[in-house]
């Protein structure tokens, strides 16, 4: 796989050299057992994959390229680059400034913008109409645009959907970037509706039945469909993409659930003329690290910590995962870590700030379960991992247990 250039800080001492140890052992990623980083007093269980994903280093290296080889011309990033703040404000620092919110809401009218600014498109991508708007002021937004390759593999599927004559169900979050931007592009190649959950499928499947009301689909889905949806034409023939950072169990669940509804009201021998195997479209480090978090949740922690942006919806789903098994602190830094009896933290579920008493056990060891996301920098999961050792004096040195780890990762003997 490619390579990146990726600023040097936002590489670390500690996990980059826990995570080429395993690239070594296990170059095929065949091996979801999380490594164990023994200090004595504190364990650590680190995911086998997390941080930085192919999509995340390639929009990265665009965006910085891109301050460098234009030091004379405005920078503008269409909205935040990647779902953390990190590295959105680290761009900021070095004159690049934001026109859009993440809502799609507008900080600088586009109205001030010149042909010869550069915009960089972000890794979620674009809508049309957005990509239209800039060209019309004659931006060239391809020479800057780090669309992940996967978010335009889902958009390549839609068009494929739309020429077989498929209604193009999205499973996303109907408000996040991405989401926008795909049904954007799904909505000119065939009738699309987005979908966020398994709850809102089964409405929708209970609406092909017909045991669901016209008005009450209408409830529930206005707003979230194209112009040229009627949902009592549309619905014969369906296939299934989705934002590229949901939860696979859950897509999973979606699609067999509308397959069903489909095989139930025309027969099972006719699926294939009205439900379309689109397969996962789902990005590779989703589903690694998602994999890896399962992995993670066999051993007997005593919390887990996950460290990314607040917006991030692959990091909420590793919170998701995590929170049915243990306690987990869902932080952005290692700031949010007060001291050793408090920690600050988000709580996903009802998107609200708290600080938590005692969040470490009195007990030796203490075991730890330690991830983040896709949008993550190696570098915070450093901060996090040595803040919370400056609260054990008498743990090993850190050369030390990478040494095992190494040792143990090859099956040499210490």
């Amino acid at each position: 796989m490619k390579t990146f250039n990726i600023p040097v800080f936002y590489k670390s001492s500690i996990i980059s050299r826990v995570k080429e140890i395993r690239k070594i052992n296990d170059p095929r990623k065949k091996d979801f057992n999380p490594t164990l980083l023994d200090f004595g007093p504190v364990r650590f269980y680190i995911a086998r994959h997390f941080g930085f994903c192919y999509g995340v280093e390639n929009a990265i290296e665009i965006s910085y390229k891109a301050i460098e080889e234009n030091p004379e011309r405005r920078i503008f990033l269409l909205s935040q680059m990647i779902h953390n703040q990190e590295v959105n404000q680290d761009l900021q620092q070095r004159g690049a400034q934001f026109l859009m919110d993440t809502t799609g809401s507008r900080i600088i009218p586009f109205s001030e913008l010149k042909k010869n600014d550069i915009v960089i498109i972000p890794a979620f991508g674009t809508t049309l109409e957005i990509e239209q708007e800039l060209n019309k002021i004659g931006i060239e937004i391809h020479k800057y645009n780090t669309t992940c390759p996967f978010v335009e593999r889902v958009w390549k599927k839609a068009e494929k959907l739309g020429e077989d004559n498929y209604t193009i169900i999205i499973h996303g979050k109907y408000k996040h970037e991405e989401t926008r931007a795909t049904f954007s592009h799904s909505e000119t190649n065939a009738p699309s509706i987005i979908i966020k959950d398994i709850h809102e499928a089964r409405i929708l499947g209970n609406f092909i039945l017909g045991t669901v009301s016209y008005n009450e689909f209408e409830a529930v889905f206005k707003g979230k469909y194209s112009d040229n949806f009627n949902p009592k034409e549309h619905l014969n023939r369906i296939g299934v993409i989705n934002q590229t950072t949901m939860l696979a169990t859950e897509t999973q669940e979606i699609v067999e659930y509308l397959k069903g509804v489909m095989a139930k009201k025309y027969a099972v021998e006719d699926i294939k003329v009205h439900f379309a195997d689109t397969r996962d479209t789902l990005c590779y480090a989703t589903n690694e690290n998602q994999d890896a978090t399962y992995g993670l949740l066999e051993k007997n922690a005593d919390l887990a910590i996950v460290v990314g942006g607040y917006n991030s919806s692959n990091t909420s789903h590793l919170v998701e995962l995590c929170e049915q098994k243990l306690p987990t602190y869902f932080i952005s830094s290692a700031k949010e870590i007060v001291s050793k009896e408090r920690i600050n933290h988000f709580y996903y579920s009802n998107q609200e700030h708290l600080s938590t008493d005692n969040y470490l056990p009195k007990k030796y060891p203490v075991d730890i379960i330690l991830t983040s996301g896709a949008s993550c920098p190696d570098s915070l999961i450093d901060a996090v991992l040595q803040k919370i050792l400056s609260f054990y004096p008498d743990s090993k040195e850190i050369d030390e247990v990478i040494k095992e780890v190494s040792n143990r990762e090859s099956g040499v003997c210490s």
